[in-house]
Protein backbone atom coordinates (compact mmCIF):
# COMPACT_ATOMS: atom_id res chain seq x y z
CA UNK A 1 0.00 0.00 0.00
CA UNK A 2 2.80 2.32 0.92
CA UNK A 3 4.45 1.82 -2.59
CA UNK A 4 1.09 2.44 -4.46
CA UNK A 5 1.09 5.79 -2.38
CA UNK A 6 4.41 6.82 -3.36
CA UNK A 7 4.04 5.58 -7.11
CA UNK A 8 0.64 7.85 -6.91
CA UNK A 9 2.04 10.73 -5.02
CA UNK A 10 4.94 11.02 -8.30
CA UNK A 11 2.66 10.62 -10.82
CA UNK A 12 0.64 13.12 -9.76
CA UNK A 13 4.12 15.27 -9.66
CA UNK A 14 5.35 14.53 -12.88
CA UNK A 15 1.75 15.59 -14.38
CA UNK A 16 1.81 18.55 -12.63
CA UNK A 17 5.05 18.95 -13.90
CA UNK A 18 4.73 18.55 -17.06
CA UNK A 19 1.74 20.53 -17.95
CA UNK A 20 -0.89 18.44 -19.84
CA UNK A 21 -3.09 21.08 -19.87
CA UNK A 22 -4.79 21.76 -23.40
CA UNK A 23 -3.57 24.19 -25.78
CA UNK A 24 -5.09 27.17 -24.73
CA UNK A 25 -4.17 26.28 -20.78
CA UNK A 26 -7.09 25.15 -20.02
CA UNK A 27 -7.14 21.10 -18.34
CA UNK A 28 -8.88 17.85 -20.48
CA UNK A 29 -11.13 15.58 -18.61
CA UNK A 30 -12.56 12.63 -19.49
CA UNK A 31 -15.77 10.84 -17.95
CA UNK A 32 -16.11 7.26 -18.88
CA UNK A 33 -19.29 5.79 -18.23
CA UNK A 34 -20.06 1.55 -18.80
CA UNK A 35 -23.06 2.21 -20.87
CA UNK A 36 -25.64 4.46 -22.27
CA UNK A 37 -28.66 4.97 -20.20
CA UNK A 38 -30.82 7.02 -18.45
CA UNK A 39 -28.77 6.87 -15.37
CA UNK A 40 -26.29 8.51 -16.99
CA UNK A 41 -27.54 10.95 -18.76
CA UNK A 42 -28.06 12.08 -15.47
CA UNK A 43 -24.51 12.20 -14.64
CA UNK A 44 -23.30 13.56 -18.42
CA UNK A 45 -25.33 16.86 -16.96
CA UNK A 46 -23.43 16.70 -13.44
CA UNK A 47 -20.19 16.00 -15.19
CA UNK A 48 -20.37 19.17 -17.88
CA UNK A 49 -21.39 21.25 -14.99
CA UNK A 50 -18.83 20.51 -13.24
CA UNK A 51 -16.81 21.61 -16.53
CA UNK A 52 -18.73 24.79 -16.20
CA UNK A 53 -18.21 25.48 -12.60
CA UNK A 54 -14.62 24.80 -12.02
CA UNK A 55 -13.75 26.15 -15.45
CA UNK A 56 -12.25 22.75 -17.27
CA UNK A 57 -12.92 21.03 -20.63
CA UNK A 58 -14.60 17.87 -20.04
CA UNK A 59 -15.63 15.06 -22.90
CA UNK A 60 -18.19 12.62 -21.65
CA UNK A 61 -18.09 9.72 -23.28
CA UNK A 62 -20.72 6.54 -22.90
CA UNK A 63 -20.21 3.27 -24.74
CA UNK A 64 -23.14 1.44 -25.47
CA UNK A 65 -21.37 -1.79 -26.85
CA UNK A 66 -19.96 -3.14 -23.56
CA UNK A 67 -16.24 -3.94 -22.66
CA UNK A 68 -14.92 -3.10 -26.30
CA UNK A 69 -16.37 0.46 -26.67
CA UNK A 70 -15.43 1.56 -23.67
CA UNK A 71 -11.45 0.30 -24.25
CA UNK A 72 -11.61 2.25 -27.39
CA UNK A 73 -13.15 4.96 -25.43
CA UNK A 74 -10.03 4.98 -22.83
CA UNK A 75 -7.56 4.29 -25.49
CA UNK A 76 -8.78 7.34 -27.48
CA UNK A 77 -8.64 9.75 -24.88
CA UNK A 78 -4.89 8.55 -24.08
CA UNK A 79 -4.06 8.92 -27.45
CA UNK A 80 -5.87 12.79 -26.71
CA UNK A 81 -3.22 13.28 -23.61
CA UNK A 82 -6.10 14.41 -21.30
CA UNK A 83 -4.99 15.51 -17.90
CA UNK A 84 -7.45 12.58 -16.31
CA UNK A 85 -10.09 10.57 -16.32
CA UNK A 86 -13.15 8.80 -14.20
CA UNK A 87 -14.22 5.54 -15.11
CA UNK A 88 -17.22 3.42 -13.96
CA UNK A 89 -15.77 -0.27 -14.76
CA UNK A 90 -17.24 -2.79 -16.29
CA UNK A 91 -14.94 -5.78 -15.71
CA UNK A 92 -12.86 -5.16 -12.76
CA UNK A 93 -10.69 -8.42 -12.97
CA UNK A 94 -10.47 -8.32 -16.73
CA UNK A 95 -9.48 -4.35 -17.15
CA UNK A 96 -6.67 -4.22 -14.82
CA UNK A 97 -3.66 -3.59 -17.48
CA UNK A 98 -6.21 -1.26 -19.50
CA UNK A 99 -6.79 0.53 -15.99
CA UNK A 100 -3.12 0.72 -14.98
CA UNK A 101 -2.22 0.97 -18.59
CA UNK A 102 -4.37 4.46 -18.25
CA UNK A 103 -2.87 5.17 -14.59
CA UNK A 104 0.97 5.22 -15.76
CA UNK A 105 -0.34 8.31 -18.40
CA UNK A 106 -2.86 10.40 -16.70
CA UNK A 107 -4.49 10.62 -13.25
CA UNK A 108 -7.35 8.26 -13.21
CA UNK A 109 -10.06 7.73 -10.64
CA UNK A 110 -13.07 5.34 -10.61
CA UNK A 111 -16.70 6.76 -10.15
CA UNK A 112 -19.86 3.63 -9.65
CA UNK A 113 -17.94 0.80 -10.11
CA UNK A 114 -14.89 0.28 -8.74
CA UNK A 115 -11.38 -1.68 -9.43
CA UNK A 116 -10.10 -1.85 -6.27
CA UNK A 117 -6.99 -4.17 -7.78
CA UNK A 118 -5.67 -1.50 -9.60
CA UNK A 119 -3.54 1.68 -9.51
CA UNK A 120 -6.33 3.91 -9.89
CA UNK A 121 -5.75 7.03 -7.60
CA UNK A 122 -9.61 6.69 -5.64
CA UNK A 123 -13.54 5.52 -5.84
CA UNK A 124 -16.96 7.58 -5.74
CA UNK A 125 -19.84 6.17 -4.98
CA UNK A 126 -21.81 4.17 -2.73
CA UNK A 127 -21.37 1.40 -0.71
CA UNK A 128 -22.85 -0.83 -2.83
CA UNK A 129 -23.20 -3.40 -0.99
CA UNK A 130 -25.22 -1.35 1.80
CA UNK A 131 -26.82 0.17 -0.48
CA UNK A 132 -27.83 -3.47 -1.89
CA UNK A 133 -29.61 -4.18 1.60
CA UNK A 134 -31.06 -1.21 1.36
CA UNK A 135 -33.09 -2.38 -1.56
CA UNK A 136 -33.53 -5.97 -0.23
CA UNK A 137 -35.35 -4.05 2.75
CA UNK A 138 -37.74 -2.98 0.23
CA UNK A 139 -38.06 -6.31 -1.00
CA UNK A 140 -38.93 -7.76 2.50
CA UNK A 141 -41.20 -4.75 3.34
CA UNK A 142 -43.43 -6.08 0.16
CA UNK A 143 -43.31 -9.53 1.63
CA UNK A 144 -43.28 -9.82 4.72
CA UNK A 145 -45.08 -13.56 4.82
CA UNK A 146 -41.84 -14.75 2.69
CA UNK A 147 -42.20 -15.70 -1.00
CA UNK A 148 -40.28 -16.35 -4.23
CA UNK A 149 -37.89 -13.59 -5.51
CA UNK A 150 -36.08 -12.97 -8.66
CA UNK A 151 -32.55 -10.55 -9.03
CA UNK A 152 -32.54 -8.69 -12.57
CA UNK A 153 -29.07 -7.06 -13.56
CA UNK A 154 -27.69 -6.03 -16.21
CA UNK A 155 -24.22 -8.12 -15.63
CA UNK A 156 -22.58 -9.60 -12.40
CA UNK A 157 -18.63 -9.17 -13.91
CA UNK A 158 -18.80 -5.35 -12.22
CA UNK A 159 -18.18 -4.97 -8.90
CA UNK A 160 -21.25 -2.44 -7.98
CA UNK A 161 -23.50 -5.47 -9.29
CA UNK A 162 -21.80 -8.14 -8.13
CA UNK A 163 -21.88 -6.19 -4.14
CA UNK A 164 -25.92 -4.48 -4.62
CA UNK A 165 -26.66 -8.40 -5.84
CA UNK A 166 -25.00 -9.74 -2.57
CA UNK A 167 -26.53 -7.20 -0.39
CA UNK A 168 -30.01 -7.73 -1.49
CA UNK A 169 -29.38 -11.61 -0.69
CA UNK A 170 -27.87 -11.22 2.29
CA UNK A 171 -31.07 -8.50 3.89
CA UNK A 172 -33.40 -10.70 2.62
CA UNK A 173 -32.24 -13.37 3.93
CA UNK A 174 -31.26 -11.90 7.53
CA UNK A 175 -27.63 -12.84 7.20
CA UNK A 176 -24.67 -11.08 9.18
CA UNK A 177 -23.03 -8.18 7.15
CA UNK A 178 -20.19 -9.56 5.21
CA UNK A 179 -19.53 -7.31 1.89
CA UNK A 180 -16.71 -10.43 0.32
CA UNK A 181 -19.57 -12.82 0.94
CA UNK A 182 -19.76 -13.71 -3.15
CA UNK A 183 -23.37 -16.35 -3.93
CA UNK A 184 -22.76 -17.90 -6.81
CA UNK A 185 -24.36 -15.92 -9.95
CA UNK A 186 -26.03 -18.89 -10.98
CA UNK A 187 -27.13 -19.62 -7.42
CA UNK A 188 -30.85 -20.54 -6.32
CA UNK A 189 -31.25 -19.67 -2.20
CA UNK A 190 -33.67 -20.70 0.21
CA UNK A 191 -33.08 -18.45 3.38
CA UNK A 192 -32.17 -20.74 6.58
CA UNK A 193 -35.89 -19.81 8.02
CA UNK A 194 -37.36 -21.19 4.90
CA UNK A 195 -39.46 -18.23 4.24
CA UNK A 196 -37.65 -16.57 0.90
CA UNK A 197 -36.32 -17.94 -2.34
CA UNK A 198 -34.38 -16.89 -4.77
CA UNK A 199 -35.38 -18.72 -8.04
CA UNK A 200 -32.45 -17.05 -10.11
CA UNK A 201 -30.37 -14.10 -11.30
CA UNK A 202 -31.17 -12.71 -14.52
CA UNK A 203 -28.37 -11.07 -16.37
CA UNK A 204 -28.88 -9.40 -20.00
CA UNK A 205 -26.26 -7.49 -20.87
CA UNK A 206 -27.27 -3.88 -21.00
CA UNK A 207 -29.74 -5.62 -24.10
CA UNK A 208 -33.42 -4.28 -23.48
CA UNK A 209 -35.33 -7.18 -25.62
CA UNK A 210 -33.41 -9.90 -23.38
CA UNK A 211 -33.81 -7.81 -20.35
CA UNK A 212 -37.86 -8.18 -21.31
CA UNK A 213 -37.71 -11.38 -21.59
CA UNK A 214 -35.27 -12.24 -18.38
CA UNK A 215 -38.80 -11.23 -16.79
CA UNK A 216 -41.19 -12.99 -19.11
CA UNK A 217 -39.00 -16.49 -18.62
CA UNK A 218 -39.12 -15.63 -14.83
CA UNK A 219 -43.07 -15.51 -14.90
CA UNK A 220 -43.56 -18.55 -17.09
CA UNK A 221 -41.11 -20.77 -14.92
CA UNK A 222 -42.34 -19.41 -11.79
CA UNK A 223 -45.74 -18.42 -11.79
CA UNK A 224 -45.96 -18.12 -7.90
CA UNK A 225 -43.11 -15.86 -8.56
CA UNK A 226 -43.81 -12.50 -5.61
CA UNK A 227 -41.52 -10.43 -6.01
CA UNK A 228 -38.73 -9.19 -9.02
CA UNK A 229 -35.56 -7.21 -7.75
CA UNK A 230 -34.23 -4.79 -10.22
CA UNK A 231 -30.97 -3.60 -9.97
CA UNK A 232 -29.74 -1.55 -12.97
CA UNK A 233 -31.91 1.59 -13.94
CA UNK A 234 -33.53 0.11 -16.95
CA UNK A 235 -34.74 -3.25 -14.94
CA UNK A 236 -37.20 -1.68 -13.93
CA UNK A 237 -39.33 -0.20 -16.81
CA UNK A 238 -38.84 -3.10 -18.30
CA UNK A 239 -40.54 -5.53 -15.58
CA UNK A 240 -42.99 -2.70 -15.57
CA UNK A 241 -43.67 -3.63 -19.24
CA UNK A 242 -43.61 -7.52 -18.72
CA UNK A 243 -45.76 -7.98 -15.69
CA UNK A 244 -48.44 -5.81 -17.26
CA UNK A 245 -47.53 -7.94 -20.42
CA UNK A 246 -48.42 -10.74 -17.96
CA UNK A 247 -51.75 -9.44 -17.08
CA UNK A 248 -49.28 -9.45 -13.06
CA UNK A 249 -48.91 -5.72 -12.81
CA UNK A 250 -49.55 -4.56 -9.28
CA UNK A 251 -49.85 -8.19 -8.50
CA UNK A 252 -45.66 -8.94 -8.03
CA UNK A 253 -44.04 -6.70 -6.19
CA UNK A 254 -41.31 -4.93 -7.79
CA UNK A 255 -38.13 -3.36 -5.59
CA UNK A 256 -35.52 -1.20 -7.54
CA UNK A 257 -32.75 0.63 -8.24
CA UNK A 258 -32.07 3.97 -9.55
CA UNK A 259 -34.17 7.02 -10.69
CA UNK A 260 -35.63 6.11 -13.95
CA UNK A 261 -38.81 8.39 -14.97
CA UNK A 262 -40.89 5.04 -15.22
CA UNK A 263 -39.82 3.80 -11.70
CA UNK A 264 -40.61 7.36 -9.84
CA UNK A 265 -43.93 7.01 -11.71
CA UNK A 266 -44.24 3.71 -10.48
CA UNK A 267 -44.09 4.49 -7.13
CA UNK A 268 -46.56 7.09 -7.29
CA UNK A 269 -48.67 4.52 -8.94
CA UNK A 270 -48.05 2.08 -6.33
CA UNK A 271 -46.57 -0.66 -8.49
CA UNK A 272 -43.39 -0.17 -7.47
CA UNK A 273 -42.70 -0.09 -3.53
CA UNK A 274 -39.70 1.58 -3.54
CA UNK A 275 -36.07 2.46 -5.10
CA UNK A 276 -32.75 3.14 -3.99
CA UNK A 277 -31.12 6.03 -5.75
CA UNK A 278 -27.48 7.05 -6.06
CA UNK A 279 -26.35 10.34 -6.99
CA UNK A 280 -25.26 10.64 -10.44
CA UNK A 281 -25.44 14.33 -11.05
CA UNK A 282 -23.10 14.29 -8.13
CA UNK A 283 -20.27 11.55 -9.23
CA UNK A 284 -20.54 13.48 -12.53
CA UNK A 285 -19.63 17.11 -10.71
CA UNK A 286 -17.54 15.45 -8.16
CA UNK A 287 -15.70 13.48 -10.72
CA UNK A 288 -14.76 16.62 -12.65
CA UNK A 289 -13.92 18.19 -9.07
CA UNK A 290 -11.78 15.74 -7.77
CA UNK A 291 -9.62 15.55 -11.21
CA UNK A 292 -9.31 18.92 -11.07
CA UNK A 293 -7.86 18.96 -7.51
CA UNK A 294 -5.66 16.32 -8.09
CA UNK A 295 -4.29 17.62 -11.29
CA UNK A 296 -3.53 20.95 -9.15
CA UNK A 297 -1.51 18.85 -6.36
CA UNK A 298 -4.14 18.46 -4.27
CA UNK A 299 -4.31 15.06 -2.07
CA UNK A 300 -7.18 12.59 -2.00
CA UNK A 301 -7.47 13.78 1.93
CA UNK A 302 -8.04 16.95 1.14
CA UNK A 303 -10.84 16.25 -1.52
CA UNK A 304 -12.71 14.61 0.76
CA UNK A 305 -11.54 10.98 0.56
CA UNK A 306 -11.16 8.64 3.91
CA UNK A 307 -8.14 6.24 3.88
CA UNK A 308 -9.25 3.79 2.17
CA UNK A 309 -9.50 6.12 -1.02
CA UNK A 310 -13.47 5.72 -1.00
CA UNK A 311 -15.46 9.44 -1.74
CA UNK A 312 -18.80 8.08 -0.48
CA UNK A 313 -21.61 9.47 -2.12
CA UNK A 314 -24.51 7.77 0.29
CA UNK A 315 -27.52 6.23 -1.36
CA UNK A 316 -31.15 6.84 -0.48
CA UNK A 317 -34.42 5.10 -0.52
CA UNK A 318 -37.17 7.10 -2.61
CA UNK A 319 -40.69 5.77 -1.35
CA UNK A 320 -44.46 6.88 -2.06
CA UNK A 321 -43.77 10.00 1.10
CA UNK A 322 -40.72 11.10 -0.77
CA UNK A 323 -41.20 10.71 -4.13
CA UNK A 324 -42.20 14.16 -5.25
CA UNK A 325 -40.06 15.51 -3.78
CA UNK A 326 -36.64 13.68 -4.91
CA UNK A 327 -38.41 14.27 -8.77
CA UNK A 328 -38.61 17.68 -8.60
CA UNK A 329 -34.56 17.93 -7.17
CA UNK A 330 -33.77 15.53 -10.22
CA UNK A 331 -35.71 17.35 -12.90
CA UNK A 332 -34.00 21.09 -11.79
CA UNK A 333 -30.63 19.35 -11.56
CA UNK A 334 -31.46 18.10 -15.50
CA UNK A 335 -33.02 21.87 -16.46
CA UNK A 336 -36.55 20.76 -16.46
CA UNK A 337 -38.72 22.78 -14.04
Amino acid sequence: MLLRSLSASLLLFVLAACGRDAGDGTPHFAYVTNGAVSFWTIAEAGANAGGEEYGVKVSVLLPAGGMTDQKNAIEDMLTKGVDGMAISIIDPENQIDLINKACEQTIVITHDSDAPDTNRLGFIGVDNYVAGRMCGALAKEALPDGGKFAIFVGRTEQNNARRRRQGVIDEIFSRSNDPLRNDAPDAQLTSEDGKYELVGTYTDQFDRARGKANVEDALSRHPDLACVVCLFAYNTPLALEALKGAGKLGEVAIASFDEADETLQAIIDGTVVGTVVQNPYLYGKDSVRVMKGLHEGQSLAELGFDEDGFLEIPARTIKADNVDEFWAELKANLGQE
